[in-house]
Formats: structure tokens, C-alpha cells, sequence
């Protein structure tokens, strides 16, 4: 019996995504991060920015651009998505409209910033469905920024939502909504993992993604020079907070997210050991080097193994047969 099926009973299996989250906002950027993906295949995904990353002033012939990109041949691994305006703002019914309306059968997902609580996500949601399924795309995933008050609030609510596959903490807004009463150098290190609202935010969206199944996206790393510090961001961030994604802003950055967020290579060899044994014991329980595992230690050690994979590490034999012929099955 597949791990799919064994392991998770008829409910479906928590979401994976890429490690990292690469973000790009002008033309030159999008070619290049485009340029990347196709070297080092689908490692990261791509966000195409038509919000705080874009220029202003030209934003129609932006999402123009956005939507021919998608559509270009050079999308080859169809992991790129487009954060696009919020609700308040007057391009978002554009943005929606031009880029899904054109290439909603190629879009990974949407990005939706600065939502204010659970009725504007899901206000959100209902006008992108008018344009992506007449395009054939009943559920278009989504991506949320937490960066308000509100939507801090209801984070655990936006992340129950069926369309949704990932939470993203939008450090910057979100310390910016306090007026100063969070000082300024909570947006980075060291700070912005130990200031306690700060810490919470992060805790209170981990803890809501993962009550449902989704991913929770780290907010970016400023420092884009010394690639020690990114390093040790996605490390805190997957060891300390729980977050399974990350943001990167410079093409230096991702290597070094992918890189802390995949498992080792003797945890991969573990998992593949106790998977292998598993099989053998018709998934009851075994034990292996003294310790006993059953199908609880069983669903993470399945998760460390389609982790690897998508981080393109090398599997053992019978873990690649496994995790390639990998199916979901739905939720009952």
C-alpha cells in the first residue's frame, strides 16, 4: 500500500511547496529569475510582482507583460505566480482581469497582499474565480499576505479556505502597522526573532497553516550581499517557527534558502530505512537502532523523503520509486 494511502487514511496530505519564493519586479528581473529556473529546474518558484515591487505608473502595461511572460515558452515548469494589487487599490480588478484572464490555465497561483481580514480574502477570491474558471481553472490556488491586524486575526480562518495553499508574513507592513511601537529593526535580525508581537505574528501563522494542511512562508531577508545571513534566516525560521518557504529577493538568496530548508542527507537515509521496513511490516510497527516507529513517525519521516525530492536531492532507490509515483488522494 502507497504511504499516500496508508498513512494518511482518505484525508488529504499536508501541502508542499518549493523551499523558496523568489520575487521579481521588473522586466530585466523576470527574464533572469525566469533564465535561472530554467538551469536549475523546479527547485523554487517565482513570483512576478505587480504590487510594492513594480514601478508605479505604468501598472496596465505591467500586467500585460506579467500575463505574456507566463505565457511565454520560457515558463517551463509552470512555478511562477504574480502577487498582484490589493483589494483597496484601484489596479487590483485589472491586475485580476489581464493576468488571469490571459494565462490562468499557467498561473501557479496568486499572490493577495495587504488583505484586511477573512471577508476580504474571501471578496478576493470570488472576483479572481469569475476570470479563472471560465479559463478552465475552477481553483486557482492562493497565497495570502499576513502583513494587518485583521488579517493576523483570522489568519487560522484564511488558511481553512479550500483555494488557499500558503500564508506569507509580510514583516515589513506588519511592523509598519504599529506606528513605532515596534521599532524599526524588528524587520531583521536579530530582532524580528526574538521582538514578542513580532514573534507571535510568526507563531500565530506557522500554527494556522499547519492546523490545515498548508504552507507557511517565511518574510523576506533584506541583506541581500552576505549570503551568511540569509542562511541563518531560513535556519531559525525552519528550525525555530516551523516554516516550510521563504522569500528571496536577489538571486543569491536562493540557493541558500533551498539549501537550509532541505533535510540532510542521513535524515533522507533514515527515512528511506524506516519507509523501507515499514513496507515490509505491512505499516505496522518496527524497530530500527532501538527505537520504535509506527505510522505517526511514519507520516513525517514520508514528509523528509518528498521534501528531498523537491529540493532535487538524489534518493535512494526504492524512496525515489516510492515518492515519484507519489498521488494525493482527496479529503473525505
Amino acid at each position: 500500500m502507497h504511504p499516500s494511502v496508508a498513512l494518511f487514511q482518505g484525508k488529504r496530505q499536508p501541502l508542499l511547496l518549493p523551499a523558496c519564493d523568489h520575487y521579481a519586479g521588473s522586466e530585466k528581473l523576470m527574464r533572469k529569475s525566469m533564465a535561472l529556473q530554467q538551469e536549475l529546474g523546479p527547485l523554487f518558484d517565482i513570483t512576478f510582482d505587480c504590487e510594492d515591487g513594480a514601478a508605479a505608473g505604468a501598472e496596465k502595461e505591467h500586467a500585460l507583460l506579467v500575463a505574456a511572460l507566463i505565457n511565454d515558452d520560457g515558463n517551463r515548469h509552470g512555478r511562477i505566480g504574480v502577487r498582484v494589487h490589493d483589494s483597496a487599490s484601484a489596479h487590483f480588478a485589472a491586475d485580476v482581469a489581464t493576468i488571469v484572464g490571459a494565462c490562468a490555465a499557467r498561473l501557479a497561483y496568486l499572490v493577495l497582499p495587504k488583505a484586511e481580514n477573512l471577508a476580504d480574502v474571501e471578496r478576493m477570491i470570488e472576483f479572481i474565480n469569475r476570470y479563472a474558471q471560465p479559463a478552465g481553472r475552477a481553483a486557482l490556488p492562493i497565497h495570502v499576505l499576513i502583513e494587518t491586524h485583521g488579517a493576523l486575526r483570522d489568519a487560522y480562518a484564511i488558511a481553512a479556505l479550500p483555494q488557499v495553499e500558503c500564508l506569507s508574513f509580510g514583516i515589513m507592513d506588519f511592523v509598519s502597522a504599529h506606528y513605532g511601537a515596534i521599532p524599526g529593526n524588528a524587520m531583521r535580525t536579530p530582532l524580528q526573532f526574538t521582538h514578542p508581537l513580532v514573534v507571535r505574528a510568526k507563531l500565530e501563522i506557522a500554527a494556522a497553516c499547519h492546523a490545515h494542511g498548508k504552507v507557511p512562508s517565511h518574510n523576506v531577508t533584506t541583506e541581500i550581499k552576505d549570503s551568511a545571513v540569509v542562511a541563518n534566516d531560513a535556519q531559525r525560521a525552519a528550525a525555530e517557527f516551523g516554516y516550510t518557504r521563504m522569500w528571496s529577493i536577489h538571486p543569491d538568496q536562493i540557493k541558500p534558502i533551498i539549501k537550509a530548508f532541505t533535510p540532510r542527507v542521513s535524515e533522507v537515509n533514515e527515512a528511506a530505512n524506516i519507509l523501507t521496513e515499514a513496507i515490509n511490516a505491512n505499516w505496522g510497527p518496527i524497530a530500527q537502532h532501538g527505537r520504535l516507529h509506527d505510522r505517526a513517525s511514519y507520516r513525517y519521516f514520508w514528509t523528509v523523503l518528498q521534501r528531498a525530492k523537491l529540493a532535487g536531492l538524489a534518493l535512494p532507490e526504492a524512496a525515489a520509486a516510492l515518492v515519484n509515483q507519489d498521488t494525493q488522494p482527496e479529503s473525505t
